[in-house]
């Protein structure tokens, strides 16, 4: 049984403490290479969640994209997390949320954007604490770090931070297990919401999320999480492994502070997030055509291996093993990092307006079984 007494295994990572507390547990284990991994995924041999490869270091090229992406999107952010704020403290006053608001942010993802919405829901009077907590796909939500939170605030609070939606896949997993844990609707917080999910959102536009791009090093320094049973036992919290190698990379404090100090500029001139049910249920449709598309043109049986948005996109070029990658147009400043990193790892680009749909960029993970 979980001691929800215990806070001996509670970190903030690379963040201040007061910005974050991760329900992590940290772990050693020994990596495992892309080719092999993608292998024991696709073969079902094993579940992703119980690998974990060493994480890639960015090439300068890379960063000097990333840092063009943070000039052009910081002041935007800072403008969507204060409108997510308002919307938050909004459905306080009607009564859809509980006045004492816990950000459970999806690691790693959405803690940068957690962290920022725990700030600026602080700074306009609401009662919030943080979370940084580990959903798994096909696995769900931590419950030992659920049951922590719940020991210790009303869940008609929670509130699920991520930074976007890709095809649905993990909301719909949060949906699932927070329902199967406490009966209720899970209230999920992103920035941008391409594929029509999310409860609030900033956006419902897929675009360069400049922390989509990198990883650990501006996460709190650390690795994706990992449920894996020789290192996770019962009542534990999931896995995580601190990323040391790109400490002297690491931006993730000075990303959210540079926010932050934009956010107190314009503060007053914000105005609460709206969320249409019926372009939400438009975006789904869409987004759903476009994969199935996708899928058809390329005889994917197995939808995991299509990862659409330009984060997603991004990542799985990082992490796994890219069979083409697909875009809406080459003179995207957005797509820079992506199609930097294609002509690095000499991957198949296919330029398609038609294919994309809604989103910016799709990756089509290799089948290698």
């Amino acid at each position: 049984m979980l001691d929800t007494t215990s806070s001996a295994r509670l970190t903030s990572g690379s963040y201040d403490a007061s910005d974050v507390t991760f329900l992590l547990k940290t772990v050693a284990l020994a990596p495992t290479a892309v080719d092999k991994k993608e292998a024991l995924i696709q073969s079902g041999a094993a579940h992703y969640s119980e690998m974990i490869s060493d994480e890639r270091r960015p090439d300068a090229r890379y960063l000097e994209i990333f840092e063009d992406a943070r000039a052009r999107g910081e002041g935007r952010i800072a403008k969507e997390m204060i409108g997510l704020a308002l919307q938050i403290k909004k459905r306080i006053a009607a009564g859809e949320l509980d006045a004492k608001i816990t950000l459970c942010s999806l690691v790693r993802a959405g803690v940068p954007y957690g962290v920022l919405l725990h700030r600026e829901l602080k700074a306009i009077g609401v009662d919030s604490v943080h979370y940084g907590v580990s959903i798994i796909r096909d696995r769900g939500l931590d419950e030992a770090a659920m049951a922590y939170i719940s020991a210790r605030h009303p869940e008609a609070g929670v509130v699920f931070v991520d930074g976007w939606t890709g095809k649905g896949a993990i909301t719909r997993e949060l949906r699932r297990s927070w329902h199967a844990i406490s009966g209720r609707k899970a209230e999920l917080a992103v920035l941008a919401d391409p594929a029509g999910y999310a409860t609030m959102s900033g956006s419902q536009e897929d675009w360069l999320i400049p922390s989509g791009i990198l990883g650990a090093n501006i996460s709190g320094l650390i690795s994706r999480s990992i449920l894996n049973k020789d290192v996770i036992g019962p009542g534990d919290f999931h896995g995580t492994i601190p990323v040391h190698h790109l400490a002297d990379i690491d931006v993730s404090r000075d990303y959210v502070d540079s926010i932050t100090a934009i956010a107190k500029t314009i503060r007053n001139e914000g105005s609460a997030a709206v969320t249409c049910d019926k372009i939400l249920y438009q975006l789904r449709e869409a987004s759903a055509e476009c994969v199935t598309r996708i899928a058809y043109d390329y005889s994917v049986t197995n939808l995991n291996r299509i990862k659409p948005g330009i984060a997603e996109a991004t990542r799985a070029v990082l992490r796994r093993k890219p069979r083409k990658v697909f875009i809406r147009s080459m003179d995207d400043p957005d797509l820079a990092a992506l199609i930097h990193l294609c002509r690095t790892d000499k991957i198949d680009l296919v330029v398609s307006a038609e294919l994309t749909g809604p989103y910016r960029a799709i990756t089509l993970i290799e089948k290698v079984t």
